[in-house]
């Protein structure tokens, strides 16, 4: 057993989106705390514009994705425009 205590990494969040519908194309997008993939030109650029929208918003609160709560989150996702499926909300099954 070490005496030495372990130094653990900071958490970091990332936003993963997944465009389903496909032109042809490969897409692939990354930027600090997401990565983009797949998707119509359309799609692509629809979730890039969010991803970036997001990132804008947590700047103006002075955080950064891993410091805010789910909460806070759903708020921020939807101010942009994007919505949780009934489905996925927290205590349903």
């Amino acid at each position: 057993m070490s005496l030495v205590p372990e130094r653990r990494k900071p958490m970091k969040a990332v936003m993963l989106g997944v465009g389903f519908d496909s032109d042809g194309h490969k897409r692939i997008t990354k930027g600090e705390n997401f990565a983009l993939i797949g998707g119509t030109s359309e799609t692509h650029g629809s979730m890039t514009e969010k991803a970036v929208k997001i990132n804008e918003k947590l700047a103006a609160r002075g955080k950064r994705l891993e410091e805010v709560s789910v909460d806070e989150f759903d708020e921020i996702a939807h101010s942009v425009g994007l919505e949780r499926c009934r489905s996925e909300q927290p205590g349903q099954n």
